[in-house]
């Protein structure tokens, strides 16, 4: 009677399979509803007298009964599975992972004939079960073996998943591909699969949980599986392996992966022609006795992905609008189907003029009504009306994941980092956005985050953050001055500069929907070089002397065209049991294409070819203009040809349109974010010492002090002054002869260098020495344009020679006013400073 409830159980389930499995970001869906992979590994077993792998039906609907009783709604088999065993795990409500063993030939790819061979093995299985409603998706193999990876190459290799991808996507255009990696091949790029698996295998919880946060930055927007995971029970005991069994499901799932498949169901497993008997993975021995792992996993798996006794703390969801009426419904609709279990929400609509605030009436928040005063202002006023301990923040044009908040949440639970101030995750484009919205989501200039480490971060974007409500209360929450854009950056800062640090949670996912207009992205580009020049303004000691952030962590959504090849890390002989993909950091090369300043480079090369119809000589300017010109063009190309439209339409003309639009967008962002940031004064030849003008020569102060400080206690008091001057002095390095530097452009500075002296009667003398310097680009540019100047006045091409010559006056006349300004930053240092110990001494 019991066997027959549960088998009446697993078929009341069967039906949840007739719906296809789709991915979307981070998580499988099935229809509206979110699905986590609960699974274990069947097999492999004692071929039959037909060559299937796999026990008799009998045996098989036994164990997929039991399975389905035990919470689990999936399994994974390591080679094609037959139709009979589909039908069954139908009838249970189980999904088949089902495995392609490419890996058992892989080693013969240097020969054509085998790699077609696979190709059509491929295919042939696939197209002998598409559409079957049981097939949650295909593995296009399994652990090739580093040395053979190593031994094809790594790119030769991922060239030829990819062929077999698209060979089970031609047989079967709505079935799942994935392929299962593992530590010792980490580095493969594999961009094109629609899930990430991995087998993983750690038996420290600590090492499990920082390895996922690894994985899940390889996985990017796409779910990621642990496709393997147990503990050998014969080695380390049964009442153990239930035990880490029980805390890797939690990790996995608590870390937000979209599902599991535990190794394995049964002690029963043949490989290589007979039974392994020296190894006992599974939660059922060879006669299907359950083990203790199989209730612990039975437990487990009806609290993932999160234990509904958790406390968890109230959150207030602050969303501000001004005029967002067509997207907000999306997001209302989104926050009420949140799962959480305490929190509110609040709307703050920015003095709009549209249906904002009818519409938010309509659902179970609070609205509150404010004249237009800008966005910092807006989150501001959500912050103080909030009740909760923790703020999060999504924008009015997204909508989250239905457990966003648990993910943003659960890292403020943690007793391990308990200076962590902030938290954000990752936002994603929304399928159903159109054409142009997606070109916009592969264009540079989106919102995105910045990491140190694979769980820290440097920055996160506004439309997916959350606080600690203390923390945002000591910093005085965001500043008003940011009406658009730039007050995230700002926040996190300040939150830094206190000594916190801000996580990352890549499971919190949100649907941000882009911008769906050509003029609207260059718009908000625009903006954002407003934004940044206030940031500027703000915190210049952030940013470079060309205008730029000086980010220390990795920036994700910007590709670069990297001159320096990447290096994998093999270990001695490729025994490194983790190899990674090291990246090296862009270089001014990688990155000068995509500077909003290198179209003010082009523009002035495009002057010269012109003044070359005045004196001929200057026509070989003309390919220098071309390469530059070109740079931009071929890296906007490279980029729009590696985008993977995943849900673009299947004809050929339809998708090069993206591209050529994806392209167009790439050329077009610079300017439009050049434009705001001229505008508002951030321009390359800005000079951010202004403390006057001196004579730039060097000189010499001796200042005598009763008072005993050291050499660094000095000079980080010369650093106050300059700084409260609105000077910008830079540290000399570790192998540099100056101490201070301040530069009065791009093309002057001044340095100064310190020593003391100390003396019997308990007096100090410091001496400072400062003199001026010429950049290196003031030096070639006077040159050259001199140079030329003199070359046309000798051809009698006077017109020319003028118009060159007035170019290297004005460069060597910036350049005296740039040193001019850093010396006077000095000097109204050092005498403030001598005037302070004369002060002294009379006291």
């Amino acid at each position: 009677m019991k066997s027959d409830q549960v088998l009446f159980r697993a078929a009341e389930c069967g039906s949840e399979t007739d719906s296809p499995l789709r991915v979307q970001g981070k998580f499988f869906f099935v229809g509206e509803e979110k699905l986590y992979l609960r699974g274990v590994t069947y097999g492999t077993f004692r071929p039959n007298e037909q060559g299937e792998e796999f026990p008799p039906l009998k045996v098989v609907n036994r164990d997929f009964a039991r399975m389905a009783a035990s919470g689990m709604n999936a399994v994974r088999t390591y080679t094609p599975p037959p139709l009979w065993l589909l039908d069954a795990a139908q009838q249970h409500g189980l999904r088949i992972m089902a495995g392609l063993p490419v890996e058992r030939s892989v080693a013969f790819l240097d020969y054509r004939k085998c790699a077609r061979s696979i190709e059509e093995m491929v295919r042939a299985e696939v197209r002998a079960r598409a559409g079957h409603p049981a097939i949650l998706g295909y593995t296009i193999g399994n652990e090739i073996p580093a040395s053979i990876v190593r031994w094809h190459g790594r790119r030769k290799l991922e060239r030829f998943l990819e062929r077999l991808y698209w060979a089970a996507k031609e047989e079967d255009p709505q079935c799942l591909v994935t392929y299962v990696n593992y530590p010792s091949t980490e580095y493969l790029q594999l961009s094109f699969l629609d899930f990430i698996c991995f087998n993983v295998y750690l038996e420290s919880q600590q090492c499990l949980d920082a390895y996922l946060a690894r994985l899940h930055n390889i996985a990017d927007d796409r779910p990621l599986v642990m496709a393997e995971m147990g503990l050998d029970s014969l080695r380390h005991g049964e009442t153990v392996q239930a035990q880490v069994l029980d805390w890797q499901i939690r990790t996995t799932f608590a870390a937000g992966c979209a599902g599991a498949f535990v190794y394995a169901w049964t002690d029963e497993w043949f490989r290589g022609g007979g039974e392994v008997e020296d190894w006992k993975f599974g939660i059922t021995d060879r006669n299907r006795s359950a083990k203790p792992a199989l209730a612990a996993m039975r437990k487990v798996f009806t609290e993932v992905p999160f234990m509904e006794e958790v406390p968890w703390p109230r959150v207030s969801v602050v969303v501000c609008s001004h005029n967002g009426a067509r997207t907000i419904r999306d997001t209302l609709e989104g926050l009420k189907k949140l799962v959480y279990p305490n929190y509110e929400v609040i709307v703050v609509d920015d003095g709009s003029t549209d249906r904002t605030a009818a519409i938010a009436d309509e659902y179970d928040c609070r609205v509150i009504r404010t004249a237009n005063q800008g966005l910092s202002s807006a989150r501001n006023t959500g912050w103080q009306a909030a009740t909760g301990d923790i703020l999060a923040y999504i924008d009015d044009d997204a909508y989250p994941d239905s457990h966003w908040l648990h993910y943003l949440a659960a890292p403020f639970l943690s007793t391990v980092n308990t200076s962590q101030a902030a938290v954000g995750g990752p936002n994603l484009t929304p399928s159903t956005d159109g054409p142009i919205a997606k070109c916009v989501a592969h264009a540079p200039g989106g919102p995105t985050h910045v990491l140190l480490s694979d769980r820290e971060a440097e920055h996160i974007p506004g439309c997916n953050m959350a606080f600690r409500r203390s923390c945002l209360q000591a910093i005085g929450g965001f500043d008003p001055q940011f009406r658009v854009a730039g007050d995230d950056v700002d926040v996190c800062w300040r939150l830094q500069e206190r000594g916190w640090t801000l996580g990352f949670s890549p499971a919190a996912v949100v649907w941000h929907h882009r911008r769906n207009s050509i003029r609207a992205y260059l718009r908000q580009q625009n903006g954002y070089g407003k934004a940044e020049a206030l940031l500027e303004k703000k915190w210049p000691e952030k940013y470079n002397i060309a205008g730029h952030l000086k980010w220390a962590g990795k920036v994700y959504g910007i590709q670069y065209m990297r001159w320096r090849p990447d290096r994998i890390y093999h270990g001695t002989w490729g025994l490194a049991p983790f190899q990674s993909l090291y990246e090296p950091a862009p270089g001014m090369m990688d990155s000068l294409p995509m500077m909003p300043e290198w179209y003010l480079f082009i523009s002035l090369l495009g002057l010269l070819s012109l003044v070359s119809f005045l004196w001929t000589p200057l026509r070989l300017i003309w390919p220098v203009f071309v390469v530059a010109a070109g740079m931009p063009l071929v890296q906007a190309s490279s980029f729009a040809a590696h985008v993977n439209f995943a849900h673009a339409p299947h004809s050929r003309i339809a998708r090069f349109k993206l591209r050529l639009l994806t392209a167009c967008l790439h050329l077009l962002q610079p300017m439009a974010r050049l434009c705001g940031r001229l505008r508002h004064g951030l321009t390359i030849w800005r000079q951010p010492a202004v403390v006057g003008l001196a004579l730039p020569r060097p000189w010499l102060a001796n200042i005598w002090s009763k008072r005993s400080l050291s050499v660094d206690e000095r000079l980080q008091g010369m650093e106050t002054a300059l700084c409260a001057y609105g000077a910008l002095p830079l540290r000399g390095g570790d192998f540099d002869a100056w101490d201070l530097q301040v530069r009065g452009g791009p093309l002057g500075s001044a340095r100064m260098f310190a020593a003391l002296e100390y003396h019997g009667d308990g007096r100090q003398l410091l001496r400072i020495r400062s003199w001026p310097r010429c950049s290196a680009p003031a030096v070639v540019l006077t040159l050259t344009f001199a140079a030329l100047s003199a070359g046309a006045a000798a051809d009698h091409a006077w017109d020319a020679c003028f118009a060159l010559g007035a170019v290297a006056l004005f460069v060597v006349s910036r350049t005296i006013h740039e040193c001019a300004a850093a010396t006077a930053a000095f000097l109204t240092a050092t005498r403030k400073m001598e005037w302070e110990e004369k002060h002294d001494e009379r006291r």
